[in-house]
C-alpha cells in the first residue's frame, strides 16, 4: 500500500481555504498512486482550541464532513481527517454515532479523527484520549474509548491523535487489537522535535507496526508548528520525513514487514499483562514506597 502524508499550514476558521488545500493534496496523492492520505489534527478548521470552541458553529460540522467525504470520493483515495465532534458519540466499534445531528447550543466536544475509504464511506473514528495543555482541556473533553482497528487494503489500521502517541499504552492498545498501521493526525508545536524523531520511532519499534504522523507547519494564530511529519516502520526506521515547510510525503508499507518484525522479536506474544497489572495494583496500594 502506498501511504501519503500531508504537512501544511491551515487558516484558522477558514474551512473553505483548508478544504481547497486538502483537495489539492488528495489530487496529487491519488495521481502518484497513493491509497490513502493522512492529514493533520483539526486541519479543516485550523488549530486554535479556544477560538474553535467560541467561534465555530457546531451546525457546520456535518457539512464539512460531507465535503471531506466528497474529496475522498472524487479523488478515489482513502482519507484521514480530524475535526471537533460532539462528545460521547464514538461507538465501541470506532464509528461516530449520530454525527449528522448536533444538539442545540454548544455541546461538549472531543477532538476526533476519521478514516473514510475511496467511496467516502466512514470506516473508523477515534476520539482523543490525552488532551495537551490548558487550552485543549478548556475547549474539549477527553475521551475514554480504546482505539479500534479495521482492515484497510489488507493492512490492519488504527487511529490515534497527537499527544496520544506519546504514551506507549495507547499504541500498545492498538497493537494488541491487531493493528499493523497507526495513523496519527497531530498539531505539534515547534521545539518538540524529539517527538517525531525519537518517540514516534520508539512507538513503531516497541509495538512493531507502522506509524504515520502528520503535522502542521508555519503559524496558526498564536501557535508555531515545526512540521517534522514522519512515517516510521516496525523496525523503528524512518520511511519518510519532512522538514519545516509544506510537504506531501509518500511511503510504501505492507503487513509483511510487521509480521517479520514480530516473528524475529516477539514483544507482543511475550508480554506479561497480568504481572504488569499486579505491579500497578502494588503502586496504588503504596507497596514499594518504603525506600528499601
Amino acid at each position: 500500500m502506498l501511504l501519503s502524508v500531508l504537512q501544511a499550514n491551515a487558516v484558522v476558521l477558514d474551512a473553505e481555504a483548508n478544504l481547497r488545500t486538502l483537495d489539492d493534496a488528495a489530487q496529487r496523492a491519488a495521481q502518484a498512486g497513493a491509497d490513502i492520505l493522512l492529514t493533520p489534527e483539526l486541519f479543516p478548521v485550523g488549530y486554535a482550541p479556544l477560538r474553535l470552541r467560541n467561534e465555530l458553529d457546531p451546525a457546520r460540522l456535518p457539512a464539512i464532513r460531507e465535503r471531506l467525504a466528497d474529496i475522498a470520493r472524487r479523488n478515489r483515495i482513502g482519507l484521514v481527517y480530524s475535526l471537533p465532534a460532539p462528545a460521547g458519540r464514538q461507538g465501541r466499534d470506532g464509528r461516530l454515532t449520530g454525527a449528522g445531528s448536533v444538539p442545540a447550543g454548544r455541546p461538549g466536544w472531543n477532538i476526533s479523527a476519521t478514516l473514510v475509504d475511496a467511496t467516502g464511506a466512514e470506516l473508523l473514528s477515534y476520539a482523543k484520549v490525552h488532551l495537551f495543555g490548558g487550552e485543549e482541556r478548556e475547549a474539549f473533553e477527553a475521551a475514554a474509548q480504546p482505539p479500534a482497528v479495521v482492515d484497510f487494503r489488507g493492512i490492519r489500521t488504527s487511529l490515534l491523535i497527537c499527544y496520544d502517541i506519546e504514551f506507549p499504552e495507547t499504541t500498545r492498545a492498538a497493537a494488541a487489537r491487531g493493528a499493523e498501521l497507526v495513523l496519527v493526525p497531530t498539531a505539534l508545536s515547534a521545539g518538540f522535535e524529539a517527538v517525531p524523531q525519537v518517540l514516534i520511532r520508539a512507538r513503531a519499534l516497541e509495538s512493531q507496526l507502522h506509524v504515520a504522523y502528520a503535522n502542521h507547519c508555519g503559524n496558526e494564530d498564536a501557535y508555531t508548528f515545526g512540521g517534522g511529519s514522519v512515517v516510521a516502520g516496525p523496525d523503528g526506521g524512518l520511511l519518510a520525513e519532512a522538514g519545516d515547510t509544506p510537504a506531501l510525503l509518500f511511503a510504501k508499507i505492507g503487513a509483511e514487514a510487521v509480521h517479520a518484525a514480530r516473528d524475529q522479536v516477539p514483544y507482543l506474544r511475550e508480554r506479561r499483562p497480568a504481572l504488569y497489572q499486579e505491579w500497578e495494583a502494588g503502586l496504588r496500594g503504596g507497596a514499594g514506597n518504603d525506600g528499601a
